[in-house]
């Protein structure tokens, strides 16, 4: 019923909420995420530290893999079916018809089950931007965070990264402190005016806190106070700042306090697929070699393409196959170039049911400006098949390029 076209206002969805009563003035304290990559790592670092400190938390993300559900946490649990069409129905209702998109009704879908059920924290990640995003409706969030900046989405939210810095600072608030990762110079300076501007006080990495890996796990310098860590349960180098940030948010948060252990069992037993995940069983992995691993990633901007060859670099035990699926409006190149050096093998596919992919002919063509020789195939299991009918000890194979990719290989896995 609401064509997936990302129009930026908030005049639709703020009439719409108005209707339903506010109910985004109505929810428990909210942390609000800005940035570019790292926004979901971030929510599902703090997640899991609120709830093993036994707090009940309402968490709206986007996109679902598998599920629409995914995207509406109620109170520590996944939206039903039921109470997920009742809210959706409701808004139908109350907007007669009127022009919205599908991100803006669904996003006042959670916030009204958001506002029904009781919770100790309410964790909301931007769809986009964040000035005009439709989770920007929040007049006085407990806390705002920023992730790493960089470029990506050009075509809504500028052309260099001073004015896409521009967009995500649009979620400061005054007297609201922010808690900054470090940016680029060009960003940070963008949200250094803004801050001054409103009056909301930033909490920058490298000023005011910072985190770093050990031979152990991880240190979180935090003013005077510095936690050793574990590990987080997340894959990647890059997800160390991830959830040093989430850390940093944690303790910052007005009137909450999570302790120290709390704070090591949520970093460790955090969940959040898709994200440089190890698929340990499953149909497409029976179709691979007991000595081999599958690997998935949704990175697909060139920032991610940088994250991901990182860990990479340190993946030398064995060969690396990768199966490549993205989206025509993602910089392809920008993605792949960090990868080449790494990878043995390219197998390209077209994204399954997403009209916006590349084919795998257009994926070759962007390879080969990165460097990198690949053959097509016709699908992810014709990829998988080829590769496992030439084996010939371990390797590893990383299907990337994509959430929407990430999200087809979760299903047809069946994990």
């Amino acid at each position: 019923m609401h064509p997936r076209v990302i129009d930026l206002s908030l005049g639709r969805i703020e009439r719409l909420l108005a209707l339903l009563g506010r109910p985004q003035d109505q929810l428990p304290p909210v942390l609000h995420v800005a940035g570019t990559n790292g926004k979901g790592s971030v929510i599902a670092f703090v997640r899991g530290m609120l709830e093993a400190q036994g707090l009940r938390v309402h968490v709206f993300t986007s996109p679902h893999l598998v599920r629409f559900n995914e995207r509406i946490v109620v109170s520590g649990g996944e939206i039903d079916d039921a109470a997920l069409i009742a809210v959706l129905e409701e808004c139908e209702a109350v907007n007669v018809g009127e022009p919205i998109t599908f991100f803006e009704i669904t996003t006042a879908a959670a916030l009204l089950a958001f506002a029904r059920e009781p919770a100790d924290l309410t964790l909301l990640e931007t769809g986009l931007g964040g000035r005009l995003d439709a989770t920007n409706v929040v007049r006085r969030p407990a806390l705002t965070a920023i992730t790493p900046i960089s470029i990506d989405h050009q075509s809504y939210l500028g052309e260099t990264l001073g004015e896409i810095a521009g967009e995500k600072a649009g979620i400061l608030k005054p007297r609201v402190a922010c808690v900054v990762a470090a940016q680029r110079p060009e960003a940070a300076a963008v949200i250094r005016e803004r801050a001054e501007a409103v009056g909301a006080p930033l909490v920058r990495e490298g000023s005011d806190w910072s985190s770093r890996p050990t031979a152990e796990g991880m240190i979180l310098e935090n003013g005077k106070d510095r936690l050793s860590l574990p590990l987080p349960g997340l894959s990647g180098a890059h997800q160390v700042a991830n959830a040093g940030l989430a850390v940093a948010c944690v303790r910052r948060l007005p009137g909450v306090h999570v302790g120290a252990e709390a704070v090591r069992r949520g970093l460790e037993k955090v969940e959040w697929p898709g994200r440089l995940q190890r698929l340990d069983g499953g149909r497409l992995r029976s179709m691979l070699p007991e000595d081999w691993e599958l690997w998935l990633d949704g990175g697909h901007n060139p920032a991610a393409g940088e994250a991901l060859a990182v860990q990479l670099r340190a993946w030398r035990d064995r060969p690396l196959y990768m199966v490549l699926g993205m989206l025509r409006s993602k910089d392809a190149v920008g993605f792949v170039t960090p990868l080449a050096p790494f990878v043995g093998r390219l197998i390209t596919i077209a994204i399954p049911r997403e009209e916006g992919s590349l084919s795998a002919d257009e994926l070759i063509a962007t390879a080969a400006t990165a460097g990198l020789a690949a053959e097509p195939a016709a699908g992810l299991e014709d990829a998988l098949a080829r590769l496992a009918g030439e084996a010939s000890g371990p390797a590893r194979v990383l299907v990337c390029g994509s959430l929407y990719l990430a999200g087809v290989v979760l299903k047809e896995n069946g994990m």
